[in-house]
């Protein structure tokens, strides 16, 4: 390069100075003697690897002399590395749904022999070529029989079909085991064939039932998934301190103690219980003829599914407490209501819950007590509350502090119920027999409790319940059509001359 050249590359750019770029030089120029000693003193730090002989033990290790040998090596060994994690995804994509999606056909199948562990092993039953695979039976031609003469067989032969039943066994599901009857020549008649299949569909019938009854619904001293959840959101907002345990079952709901913890609106007791209706609607299959007939939530219920009138049961419940409470009448305090969970007060003290009044030893005095205070109960639920018990009995009675308390309330309705006023007659059944067993000798009969309680003054003869009924049905019956005609609810009255009850508007 001349000077001039020099001079127009040194010359003082605007930009800045100008960086002269490197000269271009070959390769035997930049390996100097020094980095030639360097690179060879780096190499003697490795130690060298000994050259197989040629008369070497083949037993020993393969040869890797030849290419070819090594490719295959190599190949094989990134075969096992895809299929041990086309076995992974496989795993993860399956996870533990009972139906799995195989990815054989993505494999890279290797013989048995070649594998150097047992992680690398072959699963025989994930291979295209199974030597167990059992041989397919010979199937009949399409003219349906083969020979001749004495020597025809039809597909109606009983050794090709048992034959075939017993190939046929394998597409039973997963969980059946049929065995794999290896060198075996299994023949499975027809009955029997027919008798395994239909148990078997039987039986994933009767998994699934079981599966939907755990996951969708209430068992016994326990809860399904969702109203567990319900009850974690309730401890996590801080209603509830902690939930103890089952203190009660019945064949409507299960009942557990817990520690109350605070609420804005309204202080939680120091000890509630949890109400959780089941949702297992076989369990009381004649829970809806207690609410579709009650005009406080008739217009609800021909909405709702049923698996929703249980969350409606539990509000009935809910307002059935409250005007309960309102009367004065010994009952739980209703402190929240989430879905098919009622939180209710404790009735009893330190997590030991009042007894019912059946499993009280009740001196006479006590018993006479008690039954005074059901009998001014049932006035005061009747004429006060505008309400019927429904299943009032020694079970839905407790004994606490010297008084009666009244729980489940539920499946209480109005006297101007359809049936409201059969319930009350059976309830007044209930009690007159359980406290005449008792020896209370105030106890009125099952008439006359029926008519204090509702002071209708029906009047009896011989005690005959088939006669009492029918006056209280046609006293229903007689109130039905006045609500159908006038669309109002009323109840039944005394006529001034004793005759059967009759509406006050009565058109007859």
């Amino acid at each position: 390069m001349d000077q001039s050249g020099v001079a127009a590359q040194t010359q003082k750019s605007p930009w800045g100075s100008v960086v002269l770029a490197a000269p271009a030089c070959s390769l035997t120029e930049v390996m100097s003697e020094q980095l030639a000693r360097q690179l060879d003193e780096e190499n003697q730090g490795f130690p060298a690897l000994p050259h197989p002989s040629p008369a070497a033990d083949p037993e020993k290790g393969p040869d890797t002399e030849s290419d070819l040998m090594l490719a295959q090596m190599l190949q094989m060994q990134f075969d096992r590395e895809f299929d041990d994690q086309l076995r992974r995804e496989e795993r993860k994509f399956n996870g533990d749904s009972k139906v799995s999606i195989s990815f054989e056909n993505y494999r890279k199948v290797h013989p048995y022999e070649d594998s150097d562990s047992s992680e690398d092993e072959v699963d025989w039953q994930d291979t295209r070529h199974d030597p167990y695979r059992a041989v397919k039976p010979q199937t009949a031609p399409r003219r349906g029989f083969s020979g001749k003469g004495k020597n025809i067989t039809t597909k109606h032969d009983e050794d090709a079909c048992g034959r075939k039943n017993t190939a046929r066994m394998d597409n039973f599901a997963p969980e059946v085991h049929v065995g794999d009857g290896l060198g075996m020549d299994l023949k499975l008649s027809n009955q029997v064939f027919n008798s395994l299949k239909q148990h078997c569909y039987s039986e994933q019938r009767r998994s699934a039932r079981l599966h939907e009854k755990k996951e969708h619904s209430t068992a016994e001293q326990a809860v399904d998934p969702r109203t567990r959840l319900l009850m974690y959101k309730m401890v996590n907002s801080g209603v509830l301190e902690n939930i103890n345990g089952c203190i009660s079952t019945g064949k409507e709901s299960v009942v557990f103690h817990a520690d109350g913890g605070s609420l804005e609106e309204q202080p939680v007791p120091e000890e509630v219980v949890l109400k959780v209706f089941k949702t297992t609607l076989n369990e009381f299959k004649n829970r809806d003829r207690y609410i579709k007939d009650d005009y406080r939530f008739k217009e609800r219920f021909s909405k709702l599914n049923p698996r929703k009138v249980i969350r409606l049961w539990a509000e009935k419940e809910m307002h059935n407490l409250a005007r309960m409470k309102k009367a004065g009448i010994p009952c739980p305090d209703v402190v929240l209501l989430k879905k098919h969970i009622l939180v209710m007060s404790f009735i009893g003290k330190d997590h030991v819950p009042a007894p019912k009044i059946k499993d009280v030893a009740l001196g006479s005095e006590e018993a006479a007590e008690a039954y005074r205070q059901v009998l001014q109960l049932m006035q005061r639920l009747y004429q006060d509350c505008n309400l019927v018990h429904a299943d009032l009995s020694e079970y839905n009675m407790l004994w606490y502090q010297g008084k009666v308390w009244l729980i489940d309330v539920s499946q209480s309705v109005e006297p101007t119920h359809p049936h409201g006023l059969e319930f009350l007659f059976r309830d007044c059944r209930n009690v007159a027999t359980f406290f005449q067993k008792r020896g209370v000798s105030e106890a009125l009969s099952v008439y006359d409790l029926f008519n204090a309680v509702t002071g209708l003054n029906i009047p009896v003869s011989a005690d005959d319940d088939a006669h009492f009924l029918a006056e209280i049905v046609a006293m229903e019956k007689r109130n039905e059509d006045h609500v159908q005609k006038r669309g109002k609810k009323t109840f039944p009255v005394m006529s001034e001359d004793g005759d059967p009850p009759l509406d006050p508007d009565s058109d007859d």
